[in-house]
């Protein structure tokens, strides 16, 4: 990676980070800069070819052979980044606070071990082993020394930017087992912690700082409250000065404002909270697909999050996770069990997603998916559990001895901002009011799945409702596996899945096949579970075309699938189909029943 990368993320008129400079100098040092932005991480970078070769590593390095850290390599840093210590004003890329946790020199290994033990390499070695995706390495810090690894993943999941790596450390005489990177705060250089560093000596302990009472936003969400705020002070302006000259606004209504104001039923008055115990079973409530984003003085707006969803029940200090067709999550996500001590109450339940940010702060599905693994029929299979994952909270059902499902949507998030303390594992999932179309442009602009729009006023209700409204960017859609067709070329395994999705009779209409998305992983392990299904019935109702012939499979199977638009059947009887479908993962969080035609085509 070049430094015009480095330079291209960031306006250095407003961050006191150095400027984009090769160094023509060789030098071996590294540096590891503990960074508090979007969230906590770790930044490890090795002086090499001019540069700081650079990796965002989540959980930070780790001294213990039995720990495998996620390492996200991410751009080049000029040399002159390696004693940075300060703040990176928000607005900014990688807005925080950033201190030097380590420094000292290093040295590659040869590849080619001696007598069973490694030895010194050159630096020749080390560009190989570094475009080669095994890069092994001796540290000598002030904190971590020995041998270590950066091993690039090979299993590609779709969607990935191929960027993820693992940092490993060697047995060695410098090993620590149960080595905890929490314990050690402060910078080597200066002495100093985060919040000293920020100017906020007197707050809490970095692990668990409210940051804003629940709020915690990306540099890209501040671009967004920023501009969602300028539009708003421009109408608002606008309004102004036409009352003032007495001018009458014609107001013409869109086609999408009426849909939305026909749709929409006023919500009934509120009694408030109401005394009852706590609900052992909440059914989550889903929005209606609508295809433009609108402005409405009545709505909410929120950011749609690209994860799972998941109710948290916390009582006494406990959380359980529940899926939305009422599987348990918490076993899955053992880091999330910590939730309650950031809920600031007894008992409660919380609607929300659970998600695996990217270097940027931005949800990433294809990082779920690698967490997760396929667990095709509840099964586990492959996962990774160093992609960390957390639960974005969006709503307050119910709260120490009170529920709160009949009291309007706009109070229960006022609520449920002031009940949670903002960090690694919770965050508070903001919105912002009336102006839905400058948020989904931002969402647009910044590779998001799209936004979710919320009447203030709606109580909270378990079905699907058009007093939640959810507006997406790409189209995706949730099919059901029916079958896959033969290989071609030296293609392994099959060619494509053919999908299909349930019509109001319940039956099974094919609307395509999905032959890209796949890497030799992906094809490897979802070929294990196709063969287990195998049927020699034909799952589907009607005409399934298809160029290749088709073997079935019980249609137990849910894929995520990205694609263009809908197009219409090539032949009577035949039903649409998707444009360009890429595969993007498995779901086991959906029942292949509630993939419905009537709701995808929206």
């Amino acid at each position: 990676m070049a430094l015009e990368e480095y330079k291209r993320k960031r306006r250095f008129e407003e961050t006191p980070e150095p400027p984009p400079k090769v160094a023509t100098k060789a030098g071996n040092r590294f540096v590891v800069q503990m960074h508090d932005a979007t969230r906590l991480h770790y930044d490890f970078r090795l002086e090499m070819e001019g540069v700081l070769k650079s990796w965002a590593v989540p959980r930070g390095p780790s001294l213990d052979p039995a720990d495998k850290r996620l390492a996200m390599q991410v751009e080049d840093h000029p040399v002159s980044y390696f004693d940075f210590e300060g703040n990176i004003p928000e607005n900014n890329y990688g807005a925080g606070t950033v201190i030097v946790w380590d420094v000292g020199t290093w040295q590659p290994l040869s590849p080619v071990a001696v007598q069973g033990k490694y030895v010194p390499g050159t630096e020749a070695e080390a560009a190989a082993m570094l475009a080669k995706g095994d890069l092994k390495f001796r540290l000598n810090g002030k904190r971590l020394q020995g041998d270590f690894a950066l091993v690039k993943m090979k299993g590609r999941r779709p969607g990935s930017k191929g960027n993820e790596w693992l940092m490993i450390k060697k047995h060695d005489d410098q090993a620590v087992e149960g080595y905890d990177i929490e314990s050690i705060d402060t910078s080597v250089l200066s002495g100093r912690t985060l919040e000293q560093v920020a100017g906020d000596a007197g707050s809490a302990e970095w692990k668990s700082r409210p940051a804003g009472r629940g709020r915690l936003k990306a540099a890209w969400l501040a671009d967004a409250v920023a501009r969602v705020e300028k539009k708003k002070q421009e109408i608002t302006t606008e309004g102004t000065e036409k009352h003032r000259g007495k001018t009458k606004r014609k107001t013409s209504v869109s086609p999408v404002a009426s849909v939305v104001k026909a749709v929409s039923s006023a919500a009934e008055s509120s009694s408030g909270p109401v005394k009852r115990s706590m609900p052992a079973k909440i059914h989550p409530m889903l929005a209606e697909a609508l295809e433009k984003a609108f402005d409405g003085a009545e709505w909410l707006f929120e950011i749609k999050w690209d994860g799972y969803r998941a109710i948290a029940f916390i009582d006494g200090g406990k959380v359980r996770l529940v899926s939305r067709n009422q599987n348990d999550l918490t076993p899955r996500y053992p880091e999330l069990k910590d939730m309650a001590q950031f809920i600031q109450a007894k008992t409660a339940i919380l609607d929300g997603e659970v998600v695996a940010l990217d270097e940027e702060g931005k949800a990433s599905f294809s990082l779920m998916q690698q967490r997760t693994g396929f667990r095709p029929g509840g099964k586990r299979a492959t996962a990774n559990a160093d992609v960390p994952v957390l639960y974005y909270a969006f709503d307050l059902l119910y709260l120490d001895g009170y529920d709160w499902r009949r009291v309007p949507l706009e109070d229960r998030k006022q609520k449920l901002a002031s009940l949670v303390v903002a960090g690694d594992v919770v965050r508070f999932s903001d919105h912002y009011a009336e102006h839905g179309k400058a948020l989904f442009e931002m969402a647009r602009q910044k590779g998001l799945e799209g936004i979710v729009a919320k009447k203030r006023a709606s109580f909270y209700e378990e079905r699907r409702s058009r007093e939640w409204l959810k507006i997406k960017i790409r189209h995706r859609s949730e099919c059901v596996i029916g079958g896959y067709t033969e290989p071609e070329g030296s293609r392994a395994h099959f060619g494509s899945l053919v999908l299909g999705l349930y019509d109001k009779k319940a039956r099974l209409i094919h609307v395509g096949q999905a032959g890209s998305g796949f890497d030799q992983n992906s094809l490897d392990e979802i070929w294990k579970v196709l063969k287990k299904l195998e049927t020699k019935k034909n799952p589907f109702f009607g005409e399934v075309e298809a160029l290749r012939q088709v073997s079935w499979v019980k249609p137990e199977l849910v894929a995520e699938i990205e694609f263009a638009e809908w197009t219409d059947g090539t032949s009577e009887g035949s039903g649409p189909k998707l444009r360009a479908p890429v595969f993007l993962g498995l779901r086991d969080d959906k029942d292949p029943k509630e993939c419905l035609l009537e709701d995808a085509r929206v």
